[in-house]
């Protein structure tokens, strides 16, 4: 059996992938956390094998025998990979996951999502959407766990997962606001209630807009740092259809996972012919939007992308679209994933 070392990615999104990447092998793994010299740029941007850019005490971490797999994301761990696999005379296949910085053929797979327009390569898996560890077996286990928090509310229940800004598009209080009528009104339209869930990202103007323009049953929860009673996997599990604000490709993953109806939320700008008026300026969005425009397309990644394709697969449809029984793939991306790792090492 393939031995792995998981080089722990150092963004919170990508984290979640490649841990359920690595659990969903299943192979004896080791995991290393790495710290790094930050001000140490060029064996990344010069795509080379090398140490240099992370501390002693993460160097003394990485010493022989060599693992089998190595599985990673994120720019700063991609020397430390093609170091590893240096050492060990080729040997240690090389697993990335996310966007690639250096040359596709220094790869032994990646694994990459349309937003960030990596072209077609042998070594590439396009995914629809990213890795995520939500199991029917865990949604399960939630909905007994949450059972006395949301049974009373009345059904149809529409989970509302709010995530924040992200690149050009921002979750500020105008956004929160049409959140909250149009979630609404679909309650008032069908009957039931919301089950409301915001994350780290969310801030707390845009929050309050949301709350106060609520005008249905509804449970509503802050994120908290480390707060063990998150209910965001009983949502998940209690909820009969989802509204997802549409920044948050990786909390669409997880709603699309549970083969309930899913529905993007637009925060202003997602889709062409929005109105200027509805969207919320924020001076990081405006700058972003024009890096997309106007200079390198790997500086910049384009999450509209995944919602053409969600739209295409019949996965997701915007909230002001007819709604339609979801379309659940015969294989997830995590399946699809497993499966080219698999392959790497002559399994099928």
């Amino acid at each position: 059996m393939p031995v792995i070392w998981l080089l722990d990615a150092y963004r919170a999104g990508e984290r979640g992938q490649v841990r359920a990447l690595v659990d969903a092998l299943g192979w004896d793994s080791e995991t290393k956390v790495l710290e790094y010299r930050k001000h140490v740029v060029l064996p990344h941007v010069l795509g080379q094998a090398s140490l240099r850019g992370i501390t002693r005490d993460s160097r003394a971490k990485l010493t022989a025998p060599w693992p089998d797999l190595v599985v990673t994301s994120g720019v700063r761990n991609e020397p430390v990979c093609r170091w590893i696999r240096e050492q060990s005379g080729g040997k240690t296949r090389y697993v990335h996951v996310g966007r690639p910085w250096g040359p596709l053929d220094k790869f032994d797979l990646v694994v990459t999502t349309p937003q960030y327009r990596v072209p077609e390569h042998p070594n590439v898996l396009n995914n629809l959407l990213t890795l995520h560890s939500v199991t029917p077996e865990k949604l399960s286990a939630a909905k007994a766990e949450w059972a006395s928090t949301f049974e009373d509310l009345p059904g149809p229940r529409f989970a509302v997962i709010v995530g924040g800004d992200s690149g050009p598009f921002t979750f500020g209080p105008k956004a929160g606001a049409r959140l909250g009528v149009d979630a609404s009104h679909m309650v008032q339209q069908h009957g039931g209630s919301l089950l409301v869930t915001s994350s780290s990202r969310s801030r707390p103007t845009a929050l309050d807009a949301l709350e106060q323009s609520i005008t249905v049953p509804n449970a509503f929860y802050r994120f908290q740092q480390g707060d063990a009673a998150n209910p965001y996997l009983g949502i998940l599990a209690w909820a009969d259809r989802l509204i997802v604000t549409g920044d948050s490709i990786a909390m669409l993953s997880e709603a699309c996972s549970t083969g309930k109806p899913v529905m993007m939320f637009d925060l202003g700008g997602m889709r062409p012919g929005a109105s200027v008026e509805a969207r919320d300026f924020r001076l990081g969005g405006a700058l972003y939007d024009v890096l997309m425009r106007w200079f390198w397309q790997r500086l910049s990644r384009d999450i509209t992308l995944v919602h053409k394709r969600l739209r295409e697969a019949g996965s997701a449809i915007w909230t002001d679209e007819v709604l339609s029984t979801a379309r659940v793939p015969a294989e997830s991306d995590l399946a699809r994933t497993v499966r080219a790792v698999k392959a790497l090492f002559g399994e099928v």
